[in-house]
């Protein structure tokens, strides 16, 4: 197989060709592992590599699933997989080694994925910027100058650049939306308890985190969506059970839908003016295919959302960081963590136990406010991000000055308001700045209503194709 040909298939199609015998898993490594030593120079998306491991799996067979012999890679946060480490972005867990598989690295295996190695991440992925100070920073593939979002932005660089055609990410508070839209990709954040995070978590910081990928086409999404969902033994408690297997939304949206669209954030602040241009062509694109458009957005007191989010999330950094021996990690302090991160974990120590659940409980009072809103639409279209992707060192991870540097992120970010709710919201890069540089869409659909979603994004990925477009690094 040329370069040129691997470069044209998703992952979808890369299985099928392996499966007709028209290439090898063992090619199609040599070249995903070419594609990473020629752009990793440039983009730091991989940081751990598992070249031998991969090169094994493949001449000793691999599961016979929808990306049998497809190359992958996993982020350096969860996923733990034998013969890799997972440090979690941090000097902090240095030299931790994965000594079992992740369920959803059991689940990947199982689909015939080939594992690589892992990719860049901001330490414990705390910012949606992935420049931490143990990796170094990723660079944007559209623009290297610019960031690849956070926090799964070392999947996302590699992706975008055509070393693979999708790849493991995590989402807290949109760090599965928000590289995708940084880097021109496809990003759905599953409904809460759509894939397991066994055996080692039951949930994650109160239910804020789900994985998922990253990748260049709805279909991947679809099909990854399939090959990993579903409630694990001993989960605390599980998404609702789809109706249909999710590839078959791909068929597109067979009903009229009505869609509220937003041109503020979450907090109602106005938008970048290109990211409200990519909010009305989509929503002009909808409405010519029979949907019917409507202004809204569900409203919450922001100052009590922000709060309790706050809370919830920073004792959460916290946990992890005094957890770390547990996990293989070292001692928490200043010598292991970045100042920032040092800051945080020293202040959200300080947080009690009533603080943490009047947290919780505050919540899930407002997503059960936000979830009627959505009584009254289908789905949801903003942006993704408040603004086109911004340049590197816009966020500062040597300042000990945590708040601001915390507010400046939800500033830019439209997105961690679903991550308590548990709804699913998909990124779609439908649209381009003045400058070069992606600008995704979020969709926003009903808790457990991935369908919908897959659905309305295939048409938009027909409408709309993205297809043609790649960054200055690519194949």
């Amino acid at each position: 197989m040329q370069v040129t040909e691997y470069l044209a298939q998703d992952g979808v199609g890369l299985g099928r060709l392996v499966k007709k015998g028209d290439v090898t898993a063992t090619e199609l490594a040599e070249i995903a592992i070419g594609l990473i030593e020629k752009h990793n120079p440039a983009l730091n998306g991989v940081v751990q590599k598992g070249y031998d491991m991969a090169r094994k799996a493949a001449a000793d067979g691999l599961p016979d699933g929808p990306f049998s012999g497809v190359p992958f890679l996993l982020k350096d946060i969860n996923a733990l997989c034998v013969g890799l480490s997972t440090r979690q972005g941090s000097r902090l867990f240095e030299h931790a080694t994965d000594d079992h598989d992740s369920e959803l690295t059991i689940r990947y295996k199982r689909a015939g994925l080939n594992i690589l190695g892992k990719t860049n991440a901001p330490e414990f992925g705390i910012l949606p910027t992935t420049e931490s100070l143990f990796y170094g920073p990723a660079r944007n593939p559209w623009n290297t100058g610019h960031s690849t979002g956070g926090s799964s932005g070392g999947s996302a660089a590699m992706v975008a650049a055509g070393c693979l055609p999708f790849a493991h990410a995590n989402d807290g508070g949109g760090s599965i939306r928000i590289p995708a839209a940084a880097c021109g990709l496809v990003g759905l954040k599953p409904t809460r308890a759509r894939n397991p995070l066994g055996p080692d978590l039951g949930d994650a910081l109160g239910g804020l985190v789900c994985d998922h990928v990253v990748s260049r086409t709805v279909r991947d999404t679809a099909y990854a969506l399939d090959a990993t969902s579903g409630p694990d033994i001993g989960d605390p408690y599980w998404a609702p059970a789809p109706k249909r297997p999710f590839i078959e939304a791909l068929e597109g949206v067979k009903r009229k839908l009505t869609v509220a669209v937003a041109t503020t954030d979450f907090l109602g602040n106005p938008l970048h003016p290109e990211c409200v241009a990519a909010v009305e062509k989509t929503a002009k694109t909808l409405e010519s295919m029979g949907h019917i458009i409507v202004e809204g957005a569900p409203s919450a007191p922001a100052e009590m959302v922000t709060h309790a989010f706050m809370t919830l999330w920073t004792a959460g950094m916290a946990a992890l960081a005094q957890g770390a021996p547990m996990m293989g990690g070292g001692i928490a302090g200043p010598d292991t963590l970045e100042p920032m991160t040092w800051a945080l974990v020293q202040k959200a120590g300080q947080t009690t136990a009533a603080e943490y659940v009047m947290a919780q409980v505050m919540l899930q009072r407002i997503s059960r406010f936000i979830a009627q809103f959505f009584e009254t639409v289908d789905v949801m279209l903003t942006t993704t991000l408040t603004r086109p992707p911004v340049p590197l060192g816009y966020f500062d991870v040597t300042s000990p000055d945590f708040e601001g540097t915390l507010q400046k992120a939800g500033d830019y970010v439209n997105t961690p308001v679903f991550n308590f709710t548990g709804q699913p919201a998909i990124s779609l890069p439908l649209h381009q700045s003045a400058d070069g540089l992606p600008v995704g869409v979020q969709i926003i659909g009903r808790f457990g209503d991935e369908d919908t979603l897959i659905a309305i994004a295939a048409d938009l990925e027909q409408a709309l194709p993205w297809a043609g477009r790649h960054p200055p690094i690519w194949g």
